[in-house]
This record gives C-alpha cells, structure tokens and sequence, in this order.
C-alpha cells in the first residue's frame, strides 16, 4: 500500500497554501505537517531546526514533500511535481512556455510582496508598495489576456500561486484588483471550480494566517 505523501511547512498559508490547493484540488490525500515557531521577541524556531539535517532531504527547508520514496524542496518544485503528475504543467509546447514564465514571475511578485509584509517600516512602506504593484498586475492581467488561465484554455500549476498570491493581496487591500476586472474573474473563476469550492469546504481546508508571528502584516 502507498504511503500518504507528507506536506510540511510552518502553521501559516505562505509559501505551502498553493501546494496544498493543488493537493485539495487532485483529490490527492496527504498529511498537512505543521511547524509553529515561538511567540515574539525570539520567535524560537528550533521545532523545526532541531531536526531539519535528519529527515533525508539534500537542501532541507521548509516546505518540503515526501511522496513515497521521493524527497522535495523548493516550493516551485513540489508545486511542479504534483502538476506534472497529475498532467497540470501544460499540454503543449506553448502552454508550457507560459507555465515557464509564470513559474519564475510569480515566485518574484512573492518575493515583492513578502518583503512588505516582513521588513520594517510596513506602514509608510504599504502605499508605495500597492502603488507599484498595479505595474505588475496591468502585466499579468495582459498575459493573461481572454484566456482562462495563464497558459490558455487549460488550468496548469501556476494558476494555484497566482491565485493564492491574488487572494493574499486582496486581504492585504480589498480594492487592489479594482482597476484589473480580468484578475477579479480569474480570483472568482478559480473558486468557482468545484474541486475547490469541495476541498475549501472540507475539514482539510487550511485556512491561515497568511504570515508568520514575526510579520508585520500576518
């Protein structure tokens, strides 16, 4: 009997929620391993340092996958393995030149974002940063085009990140993806689908914080 692949990351959406979207929405069974660090000034992470160079992983970080006997890192890598398996990396050549391209720009608008949300000066800084971001948006909004999702007709494993970064940022700010009518339907498309709309009603639903404690916004 196969073994049930293990999700691990800290006890917020993050880096992991996409991934674990993707899961819900394969119907794939996993176990949601959580990590909590320690309350503030410290925020003690040794639950997970203690132990990250005995599990087996090459480059251990957080969130990692095991699936069976394969050991994952890399958020953009795991979201990659349960697509690819389960036919979600494209079904042409050019969707997986779209899936290409959205795989690494979604990673550096959370990265953009992330570091808002973690560096100091958060509220002088949130203006600028929702000013900016609207570049960034009028961009995926165009690539996205009429399409359904970002490599075309076809829902692919980016459209799990870009939609959960579209919903952090949404929390963030209600009003950031008003001036961008095809994001907001892509938000309301993709909780639309009934896997999803099943896997957010069920008690495997992991429903946040978006941050760790240490974050200014959380």
């Amino acid at each position: 009997m196969a073994s049930t692949p293990i999700l691990a990351y800290w006890d917020i959406r993050g880096l992991a929620q996409a991934i674990r979207l993707l899961l819900g929405y394969t119907k794939t069974t996993f176990e949601n391993k959580l990590y909590a660090c320690g309350e503030g000034p410290d925020f003690d992470k040794t639950c997970w340092t203690d132990v990250k160079f005995n599990l087996g992983f090459d480059f251990p970080n957080l969130p990692y996958y095991v699936d069976g006997d394969i050991k994952i890192t890399q958020s953009n890598a795991i979201l990659r393995h349960v697509g690819r398996k389960n036919g979600l990396d494209g079904k042409s050549e050019a969707e997986k030149v779209r899936v290409d391209i959205m795989e690494n720009q979604i990673m550096d608008l959370r990265n953009g974002f992330i570091g808002v949300c973690y560096r100091p000066g958060f509220t002088d800084n949130r203006p600028k940063y929702i000013a900016n971001v609207a570049i960034l948006f009028k961009l995926f909004q165009d690539f996205l085009g009429d399409n359904n999702w970002l490599a075309g007709p076809n829902i692919t494993f980016v459209d799990f990140h870009f939609w959960e970064l579209l919903d952090q940022h949404l929390e963030f700010e209600s009003a950031i993806l008003d001036d961008f009518p095809k994001l907001r339907a892509f938000h309301k498309r993709f909780l639309d689908l009934p896997e999803i709309k099943e896997y957010m009603a069920s008690d495997h639903f992991f429903k946040g914080p978006i941050n760790n404690r240490m974050a200014a916004f959380k």
